[in-house]
């Protein structure tokens, strides 16, 4: 299979949406195009092996046309076909959108990450987090809180509102920044944050500066841009026997800075080029420089299954993950809620981005995103 004949029909139009981007360092056509042929096929092979009901891959190169392949289906039993532009949910992946508009609207003096939250959200003044709380540790997972507080709330009917009332009066277990402790409803008061700050949803922010001029055509955020018509991806869980389409659940989208998007492949290569420089004007340098600030050591991460024996080093930034993986600098992020699995990979030195979606709750992704940076890391340079 040539990777040109695969990926035509789907992404050359991606490609003339953006000028050419100079690659740090150089990969021969041939062996890029080979590359990507035999992960695709592996890929492939790999998911109908598990028979993982859909997926949506999306990888970027600047010096080659983007990938954006959707496979399968987008429910077991009478779906239609996974295309470019099927909508899956992101779950955590949404961080990172997070991440990049906060750092944004920091550099256009908007916010201020190292503002103490209260200065944007009066109701802290009452509370332990009145003067040492800022804007980064929402960001970083450094407020001082222990892991997934009242997760268990945001899979209840209690409103996100209620749930922060509640959250504001938990002790917390260090001071903020000064240990890691990975939050949903905390992180989202980021949206608050922006909210107060510019009398602007954090919906419309995300809408109209990130979705509409990166061209992400059916990104949204929320239940009701998931279902916007039937081409979205079901989300799966694992019977006995096989895979279940389950019913798809609001919950999550309670928090919508932390686990609110829904994208497509397509949609993934214009964030992914957007990762990687090629729309300043939409994320300025600066802001991706920032973005990926190593504000919280996270330890933990270097013992995490399959890639514990790859990642030296770990940290988490603005909505990122930052890892020394092999010695190579690799931002992250991954995703799981009920139904599906995501990730993101950004490699800077090598101008590359990839994304994989799954509307299947499986450990595969792990594998094949290891499969997919171990493969690149490998193929040979040109200085």
């Amino acid at each position: 299979m040539k990777t040109k004949s695969l990926v035509a029909s789907f992404c050359l139009f991606l490609n003339s949406l953006v000028p050419a981007y100079a690659a740090s360092m150089g990969t021969d056509a041939r062996q890029w195009h080979g590359f990507v042929d035999s992960y695709v096929t592996d890929l492939e092979r790999q998911l109908k092996q598990k028979r993982v009901p859909g997926a949506a891959l999306s990888i970027v190169h600047p010096d080659y046309p983007s990938i954006a392949l959707g496979f399968g289906k987008t429910k077991v039993r009478r779906g239609r076909r996974v295309d470019v532009n099927t909508r899956f949910r992101l779950a955590s992946v949404s961080k990172t959108f997070a991440g990049s508009l906060a750092a944004k609207l920091a550099e256009q003096g908007v916010i201020k990450l190292d503002a103490p939250v209260y200065q944007y959200i009066p109701e802290l003044r009452s509370t332990d987090y009145k003067n040492t709380l800022k804007v980064s540790h929402l960001l970083s997972h450094s407020s001082g809180l222990v892991p997934n507080a009242y997760d268990n709330l945001v899979e209840s009917r209690m409103s996100y509102a209620d749930i922060v009332e509640k959250l504001l009066k938990v002790e917390p277990v260090c001071e903020p920044g000064e240990c890691y402790g990975y939050q949903n409803v905390m992180f989202s008061l980021v949206g608050d944050v922006i909210e107060r700050a510019s009398g602007k949803d954090y919906e419309t922010w995300m809408r109209e500066d990130i979705f509409q001029p990166l061209r992400m055509r059916h990104a949204s955020l929320g239940y009701e841009g998931m279902i916007a018509d039937e081409n979205y991806a079901y989300p799966h869980i694992r019977g006995s026997k096989r895979w279940r389409t389950a019913r798809l659940k609001k919950n999550y989208y309670k928090v919508l800075p932390a686990a609110g998007v829904n994208a497509s492949a397509a949609d993934m290569v214009q964030w992914l080029k957007a990762q990687l420089g090629m729309y300043p004007s939409v994320l300025p340098p600066a802001a991706l420089q920032t973005q990926v600030q190593p504000y919280t050591l996270t330890s933990k991460e270097r013992r995490r299954r399959i890639w514990g024996e790859h990642v030296n080093e770990a940290h988490y930034g603005l909505g990122w993950r930052i890892y020394q993986y092999d010695h190579e600098t690799i931002y992250y992020h991954s995703g799981w809620v009920q139904g599906y699995r995501t990730d993101i990979v950004v490699i800077p030195r090598l101008n590359v981005g990839f994304s994989l979606l799954l509307n299947a709750e499986t450990g595969l992704i792990n594998e094949l995103t290891t499969q997919f940076i171990d493969q690149l890391l490998a193929l040979p340079r040109t200085a």
